[in-house]
């Protein structure tokens, strides 16, 4: 088989804060999340469906939340760590597609610098990357503002049918 489908899913509580990390990018908020690392969920999500693909676990058999080293490590090391894996097993992301589920912050005004930001961590074209964003119509836990959520899909391709 020379592609593999991968999906992800995260979710983080709101708490203090002034600010949220999504997609690498510092977003200002007025509240922050509460998580072991920086807490991104975009890039939570992602690692985790770029592990799916591969049948690799998730992203806490990689990075324990009981391990110290994780605590406010910024998510893009994730990342660029799971790419790794990928790539020494001869796949890389084809394309990714991210979804971030929130009544607020506004993800339209960040979501370019957080496509830039996971392509380039992923080495692929900012094409291949999509960042998008809708609310749960005030309904649920991110409908009444407690938290925020991220859903990724990606599609991994052999590296040596690549041209």
């Amino acid at each position: 088989m020379s592609v593999r489908i991968g999906q992800g899913y995260d979710v983080h509580a709101f708490g203090d804060g002034d600010h949220v990390v999504l997609g690498g990018v510092r977003v200002a908020h007025e509240r922050g999340v509460l998580a072991h690392s920086d807490g991104d969920v975009v890039l939570h999500a992602l690692c985790d469906a770029m592990l799916g693909a591969l049948a690799l676990g998730d992203i806490g058999r990689h990075f324990p939340p009981s391990d110290p080293q994780w605590k406010g490590a910024d998510s893009r090391a994730f990342v660029r760590h799971c790419d790794a894996l990928l790539r020494a097993r001869g796949w890389r992301v084809g394309n990714a597609d991210v979804t971030v589920v929130c009544e607020h912050p506004k993800i339209g005004p960040h979501a370019e610098a957080m496509r830039a930001c996971i392509a380039g961590d992923l080495g692929i074209g900012v094409d291949a990357v999509s960042v998008k964003a809708t609310t749960s119509e005030r309904l649920g836990f991110t409908g009444r503002e407690e938290g925020i959520a991220a859903q990724a899909v990606v599609l991994l391709v052999r590296a040596d049918t690549l041209a």
